[in-house]
């Protein structure tokens, strides 16, 4: 299938573009580069440096490489900086995905696979995560996400747009191969992070609370490896062989993992010591998020295969050692 992969040079969508060529696929990737790397995606992909928002452009990319599935992960994703600017995130993650849907409908193309999140849940009323919980986000990333799942419900009904949304909890390590992995500036992610420290390109970790009710006292957290999370999305195509399909998935391993669990395997995997020191706790900050994906395992036949942390921090460290200056190395 020719598939558009728009973020394909971000952190998620390489990976996605990796597996999908594994997969037997033809992806074709777009990017505007804003946050992407070139180098994350081999020059044997097809590659328009092209802003999401650009409606004539996208949907002309939608005909000339006769796209049959696209696959959107060109959200911004910085919850703190969704707070402070929220107009930016509105513009981006809901106004120029409308742009994107409408340049699909301009080009014929029906199948939409979309990123979403489990922020999109706000504070959960339980443990583990379903997808019947309620919806309230708490800051703009999460209802920037809401508000598309919200139209592509719409879309369904209205057009016939037969789409699937993905609801990520946190994603982590790198190919297996060391080849792309995690490059992000500004990094908010825990592993990299731990990583940086241990490597001494960061002075030390940050472990915001250490008096919540979880057993160590720092925060649970559900990490799935990123090939697990891009499997996912290919397993979905034959549901939405379908007109008018609205498929909501929660991805995670339903095995949480705290933060000083996190440190000390680390510390494990790479042999370096982890320096840390203990913060405040961040406002927000649920003690345990951790996901329910028996929704996606059974209709979809997808089974996470990265179930313990110290393997997938060791694809993650692999890349990160590989590349000590990520992309730029």
């Amino acid at each position: 299938m020719k598939v558009l992969v728009i973020g394909g040079a971000g952190y998620i969508g390489s990976h996605c573009v990796r597996q999908l060529v594994l997969a037997g696929h033809e992806p074709v990737v777009m990017d505007n580069l804003v946050f992407g790397h070139r180098d994350a995606v081999s020059p044997e992909i097809p590659f328009h440096e092209v802003d999401l928002g650009d409606r004539e452009a996208v949907a002309k990319i939608l005909r000339q490489e006769s796209i049959e599935l696209v696959m959107h992960f060109a959200a911004f994703a910085y919850v703190g900086e969704s707070v402070e600017d929220p107009l930016k995130y509105y513009e981006n993650n809901v106004g120029k995905t409308i742009s994107l849907l409408q340049a699909m409908r301009d080009a014929g193309v029906d199948r939409f696979v979309f990123s979403s999140t489990c922020a999109s849940y706000g504070i959960p009323e339980s443990m583990p995560m379903t997808e019947s919980l309620p919806q309230n986000p708490i800051n703009p990333y999460g209802q920037t996400k809401l508000d598309v799942e919200r139209i592509l419900k719409a879309c369904a009904k209205a057009y016939g747009l037969s789409s699937a949304s993905f609801r990520y909890f946190n994603a982590a390590g790198a190919a297996d191969d060391g080849t792309i992995g995690e490059d992000h500036d500004p990094e908010t992610h825990l592993i990299p992070l731990a990583i940086w420290a241990a490597q001494g390109k960061r002075d030390k970790l940050t472990v915001f609370g250490d008096d919540y009710d979880t057993p160590d006292g720092t925060c649970l957290r559900d990490y799935i490896h990123i090939d697990d999370l891009s499997r996912a999305h290919i397993a979905v195509f034959d549901k939405l062989k379908k007109p008018g399909q609205s498929l909501f998935y929660n991805l995670g391993t339903g095995k949480p993992v705290s933060v000083m669990e996190i440190i000390k395997a680390v510390e494990e995997v790479t042999g370096l010591n982890v320096p840390y020191e203990m913060g405040e706790r961040r406002a927000g900050d649920p003690p345990a998020l951790y996901a329910d994906s028996s929704k996606a395992q059974a209709e979809l036949g997808w089974t996470p295969q990265f179930m313990d942390i110290k393997e997938t921090i060791a694809t993650a460290w692999k890349w990160h050692k590989s590349h000590p200056g990520g992309f730029d190395n």
